[in-house]
């Protein structure tokens, strides 16, 4: 499986509390996510707000990218949504 990342700017949902960006999995356009909680939790976002989500995505897109692509691995490429449990759980097994 063949997952990469293209450069395109994430989308903040102000109502969802998330921001979104895009994988190609063997070259098919898949939709992720991350939470606002998990971007507060691990990758130190100050609040739910435009600017400290875009900036703590910014900062830590390729650890973001690194989680992602492993759940995207997992599901088979289904829709990828990241939240806080699922980061605690692969920053604790990527680390040992």
């Amino acid at each position: 499986m063949q997952i990469i990342f293209p450069n395109e700017p994430p989308e903040y949902s102000g109502r969802e509390l998330t921001v979104a960006f895009t994988a190609m999995v063997d070259g098919e356009r898949v939709e992720c996510t991350i939470t606002a909680e998990a971007l507060e939790d691990h990758f130190g976002a100050a609040s739910p707000r435009f600017e400290d989500m875009l900036g703590a995505f910014d900062t830590h897109r390729s650890r973001i990218e690194a989680a992602t692509r492993r759940l995207l691995s997992e599901t088979r490429a289904q829709c990828a949504v990241l939240r806080s449990g699922y980061v605690r759980f692969y920053e604790a097994n990527v680390r040992s």
